[in-house]
């Protein structure tokens, strides 16, 4: 287990908390459904993705709307390749999304596992889930083929070679076959990411992409008050929110709080704690 203290898990709280204070609404936010086509065409697909979770970085915008994302397993995918290594396979994923390369399979058995990645070895689970189905492979056997391609154990790796392919033969499939499969696995196991992990991350980010799509100025006023201590990004986020439509109101003595909060429609007022040498007790 990786528990992680994630600040975007208070910014998403701090958001949910305003709504529901000036909407009277209580989003449970992991009863939202995963195939909003809005937050993806908003968000992702155009790469306007500033202040979501794992999407800030330019690289990552870039690859976002070269994808165009438009299911949850796009964007786990997307959390996965975007690291050295593995995104040189970003511009052939996109083609084969988009349907400008042919999928093909060496083995029809290797469809229900790759058809989610588009033929393409994404996940460590994926080298688990291909020894199974094509070899026979148990999952702690699965598991040791997996550590012994990640680690690139040379005498594991022959040994591992030699029982996947003996027992994908006894499943009837052909030798040429087997050890190509095998060279496939083995060559992306390098790069393979853990899929729960990445899942994980990839719904924080679409819950904050959400956000950022139906509730902006409550988004927006959430992400500036957990950056208040860092001026530069308050800076940023506060040029993001100006570019996105949204009315930053200066700070006011008489109706500022510490923290940045939402007077109305589309408008963020700014937080009183944003501004240097201002102390809690004081605001």
């Amino acid at each position: 287990f990786d528990f992680l203290g994630l600040k975007t898990l208070t910014i998403i709280q701090e958001a949910v908390d305003t709504i529901a204070r000036l909407h009277g609404k209580q989003l449970d936010m992991l009863a939202l459904p995963l195939d909003d086509q809005i937050t993806y065409r908003k968000v992702y697909q155009s790469g306007d993705s500033s202040a979501v979770f794992q999407m800030e970085s330019p690289g990552m915008q870039k690859a976002s709307r070269d994808l165009k994302p438009d299911c949850f397993e796009d964007i786990i995918a997307l959390v996965s390749l975007y690291r050295p290594g593995p995104m040189e396979n970003i511009p052939e994923f996109c083609a084969r999304k988009r349907g400008d390369i042919k999928v093909e399979y060496l083995h029809p058995e290797m469809e229900p596992v790759l058809k989610p990645t588009y033929g393409i070895f994404v996940y460590q689970e994926q080298v688990m889930q291909m020894s199974q189905r094509l070899a026979g492979y148990s999952l702690g056997g699965a598991d040791l083929l997996r550590r012994a391609m990640g680690k690139k154990i040379r005498a594991e790796m022959e040994k591992q070679r030699e029982i996947f392919t003996t027992g994908a033969i006894g499943r009837g499939v052909d030798t040429e076959v087997a050890s190509k499969v095998f060279d496939l696995m083995a060559k992306f196991a390098d790069y393979g990411f853990n899929k729960s992990h990445a899942a994980a991350y990839a719904l924080v980010s679409y819950h904050t992409a959400w956000l950022k799509a139906h509730y902006p100025a409550e988004f927006m006023a959430a992400v500036m008050s957990c950056e208040m201590a860092h001026t530069e990004t308050v800076v940023l986020m506060r040029e993001e929110a100006l570019r996105m439509g949204l009315k930053v109101q200066p700070p006011d003595v008489n109706r500022s709080r510490y923290r940045f909060t939402v007077p109305g429609p589309n408008a963020v007022l700014y937080g009183l704690g944003a501004i240097k040498g201002v102390g809690e007790g004081a605001v």
